[in-house]
């Protein structure tokens, strides 16, 4: 009964560990893959975590995404959940807690390529990074005090 039970025991175990790895990749198959088809030269921020559900994409600045006239609009602020970086200046993505560049600061380095989830990263200013980013704006390595990495 005792090398029964072991036995599923560890096979139960050995299950879990090949189950917990998969879920794993399967986040980095969805952002590899969103990565992949991807036009070149935009950030691109997403609803939901694992690159689904796009709230926009910009190759430029956006100052406010709640505002209307910017590739971000109105519901894309404070929603984002995941990043994608498709940059070919070799800039980073600096993300924004507030409006305008205010607030703490995260930067998406374009080696990164993507966060398929921002939940446990932090702003500069030690605020979540998820589901709060207002502003980006592309700027060059040296300029990132944070990187969403680290």
């Amino acid at each position: 009964m005792r090398k029964t039970l072991a036995a599923a025991a560890t096979l139960g175990l050995a299950t879990l560990g090949v189950l917990v790895p998969a879920s794993g990749a399967q986040a980095s198959a969805a952002c590899d893959n969103a990565w992949h088809s991807a036009a070149s030269g935009y950030f691109y921020a997403y609803d939901y975590d694992n690159c689904s559900g796009q709230l926009g994409r910009d190759a430029d600045n956006d100052a406010h995404w709640a505002d209307s006239s910017g590739a971000f609009q109105g519901g894309d602020n404070d929603d984002a959940q995941s990043l994608l970086h498709k940059g070919t200046s070799g800039m980073a993505v600096k993300v924004y807690q507030h409006a305008n560049y205010g607030g703490g600061h995260a930067c998406l380095a374009k080696s990164e390529y993507y966060m398929s989830d921002l939940s446990g990263h932090k702003f500069s200013n030690g605020a979540w990074v998820n589901a709060s980013i207002s502003s980006h704006k592309w700027v060059w390595h040296a300029d990132c005090g944070k990187f969403l990495d680290s």
